[in-house]
């Protein structure tokens, strides 16, 4: 359907571009996140809980495999979504990932898979595909996604958004930082 593409240079940046683009997720949203160990998933989606208006506190669900972070009454959103975290890195199959009965809140929250390519794509018809490219030993850009040059720079990390199904259509500018 349609690909963005985004340059960070920080934990901060990546937090920022994330958070942007939670406050134009919605209820039914499903997301999938891959890239390596490190990549920057749980803190990609620490930044979307934030733009979401969701209780602060997420960490990496690998060994719950499930967390959902309710929406607070106040925020960037009171009323908004729910956010569901799920990591599939233990998971070895689909099934396994249908075993979790995710979609009894699939319409009602923003769903964000961790590890979910090849067993999450049976959930829903659309998602957005994240993918966190980690490029070690590099030094930052000039300029960075949010327009800024900053100075607490960690590794490039190149963030790709792919959209997938009917319900991303003309979704695109939505997620433009």
């Amino acid at each position: 359907m349609w690909r963005r593409e985004w340059v960070t240079a920080s934990a901060g940046q990546t937090q920022a571009l994330a958070r942007r683009i939670g406050r134009a997720l919605r209820a039914g949203d499903v997301l999938l996140l891959s890239g390596g160990l490190g990549a920057g998933k749980t803190t990609f989606t620490q930044g979307l809980g934030e733009g979401l208006g969701v209780r602060p506190g997420i960490i990496s669900p690998t060994f719950v495999l499930v967390r959902i972070h309710p929406n607070l009454a106040t925020g960037s959103r009171p009323g908004g979504p729910d956010l569901v975290h799920v990591d599939a890195y233990r998971l070895g199959s689909a099934a396994e990932l249908a075993d979790l009965d995710l979609d009894s809140s699939l319409d009602d929250a923003v769903t964000v898979i961790e590890w979910g390519e090849g067993m999450a794509e049976e959930l829903s018809e659309s998602r957005l595909v994240i993918t966190l490219d980690r490029a070690v030993g590099t030094a930052a850009p000039l300029t960075t996604a949010d327009g800024t040059d900053d100075a607490d720079d960690e590794e490039l990390r190149t963030i790709t958004a792919v959209a997938v199904g009917p319900h991303w259509v003309g979704r695109d500018l939505e997620l433009l930082p």
